[in-house]
C-alpha cells in the first residue's frame, strides 16, 4: 500500500528546498536564512507563480517593484508573479523565512471546500 505522506527533518542551512525531499506536486516550498546585513543577490519575478512569504524569525525588508516593505517575525506577504522582488536582512538581525510558490489562480477549493470527512 502506498504511503499518503512524507516527513523530513531540516538541518540549519542558508536555503532548504522541499520540492524533491517531500515529493511536492502542487507547490514549491523553501526555508531561507539571510545573515544580518545580507541580501538575496538578485531581483526576480515569475511568469506564472505567485509567492507567499512567512517571516519565521528576525527582521528585514523586501523591495517589491521599488517599494520597501518592512518585515518582522509573524509577517506574511503575497507577491503576484510579475512583482519584481528582492529580500534583505536587517543590519542588526538575521531573517529566516519560508517561501511558498504556487501557480497563480490555480486554487479551486480550500479547507472545508476541499475536505472530505471520513
Amino acid at each position: 500500500m502506498a504511503k499518503n505522506f512524507d516527513k523530513i527533518s531540516l538541518k540549519d542551512a542558508p536555503r532548504s528546498e522541499l520540492h524533491d525531499a517531500l515529493k511536492l506536486t502542487g507547490a514549491e516550498v523553501s526555508i531561507n536564512v539571510l545573515p544580518q546585513g545580507a541580501s538575496v543577490p538578485f531581483v526576480h519575478s515569475h511568469r506564472k507563480n505567485e509567492e507567499i512569504y512567512g517571516i519565521l524569525e528576525g527582521k528585514g525588508y523586501a523591495l517589491i517593484d521599488g517599494e520597501k516593505i518592512q518585515l518582522a517575525a509573524g509577517d506574511w506577504l503575497r507577491i503576484s508573479p510579475a512583482g519584481a522582488r528582492r529580500f534583505f536582512a536587517a543590519d542588526d538581525s538575521a531573517v529566516k523565512y519560508v517561501c511558498i510558490q504556487v501557480k497563480a489562480g490555480s486554487l479551486e477549493g480550500y479547507t472545508a471546500d476541499d475536505a472530505e470527512i471520513k
